[in-house]
């Protein structure tokens, strides 16, 4: 899993996620997330381990009707990056 690892500690970038998810309390959306180089498997492993969520919200940029996954800092995650 590339969010906790074995010793219960985050990643480098699972914590740098965390980080930047902690910004903004409506999340972030999961494509601006990868151009930062995260991969879904790390936004994954932090949603299966409870440090995120992940929610589907229909946006319009510029009129257009679209979907994007909005990925959200949980409480959990909060503890993990304050630790």
């Amino acid at each position: 899993m590339a969010s906790p690892s074995q010793k219960g500690r985050l990643s480098t970038k699972a914590r740098y996620a965390l980080e930047l998810l902690a910004v903004d309390p409506r999340g972030l959306a999961e494509p601006l997330l990868l151009t930062y180089g995260f991969t879904r498997r790390v936004l994954a492993d932090l949603v299966s381990a409870g440090l995120a969520t992940a929610q589907r919200q229909t946006v319009r940029p510029g009129g257009k009707t679209t979907e994007v996954v909005r990925i959200r800092i949980t409480d959990a995650g909060r503890r993990a990056i304050e630790g």
